[in-house]
């Protein structure tokens, strides 16, 4: 079952996602009519963007986290009856009616069967219909993964960094067709003041579920401080595809 997030912390923090969103929905052609999957919609910052380009359009709002899909809900509230919102785990046949497109940023890396991942969203793609999406890759945030491990906490069965091979081999297995995926370096400066936040929302939240609040402040103040320059070496896995 995934975890629920600070959705609010979330949202004020969340620029390198913004920023990422951007670039990955310039890959997403839409008419404007389209019924889109959001898979992993957040506290819907990225989502209306999305649906700045859907004026006819419906949109479903999905994400494992119910705080986040409340939040979504607020932020996106000016949309009325044409999103639809949904919280649900992407590990699990997804609920809804069938899509013409899915896009999705910055989510699948936190599931790790991806083979489950890609045969449901296939299930509720329409024939022909496009998947857009971005999350971390092979070699993301390698210098944290290497900080928590030393301080006795891996990200073991937490998340997971595919391959541009992998998920070409994963995409096909699930029925997809004219897949490309790749990746790229997109090492992100955080501010100094919001570090300990985003380190402690963004990054290491699945950590922090199962240690009580002495703890948890001792291991974030740890990992910051191992990290004087408040960088983190993300690199991102690109993917497009369509349903065959």
């Amino acid at each position: 079952m995934p975890r629920d997030w600070d959705a609010a912390t979330y949202h004020r923090l969340s620029e390198p996602q913004l920023r990422w969103g951007r670039a990955v929905l310039d890959r997403l052609e839409l008419r404007g009519d389209e019924r889109v999957l959001d898979a992993g919609c957040g506290s819907g910052r990225v989502t209306a963007l999305l649906l700045q380009r859907l004026p006819r359009g419906e949109l479903v709002a999905l994400d494992g986290s119910a705080s986040m899909v409340e939040a979504a809900r607020a932020t996106l509230a000016a949309y009325g009856d044409r999103v639809t919102y949904v919280v649900g785990d992407l590990v699990d046949p997804i609920p809804v009616a069938p899509v013409d497109a899915v896009f999705s940023n910055a989510t699948f890396h936190w599931i790790v069967d991806h083979d489950r991942l890609f045969a449901n969203l296939a299930a509720v793609l329409r024939p022909g219909g496009r998947l857009v999406a971005q999350c971390g890759g092979a070699g993301n945030i390698a210098r944290m993964d290497a900080i928590v491990r030393e301080l006795g906490y891996p990200f073991d069965g937490t998340k997971r960094f595919a391959t541009a091979d992998e998920t070409r081999a994963s995409l096909e297995r699930a029925g997809f067709v004219d897949v490309r995926a790749w990746l790229h370096d997109e090492p992100t400066d955080i501010p100094a003041g919001d570090f300990p936040a985003f380190l402690e929302t963004v990054c290491l939240g699945s950590l922090l579920a199962d240690m009580d609040d002495e703890e948890g402040e001792a291991f974030v103040r740890a990992v910051a401080e191992r990290m004087p320059d408040h960088r983190i070496d993300y690199v991102r896995l690109n993917m497009t595809a369509r349903r065959g």
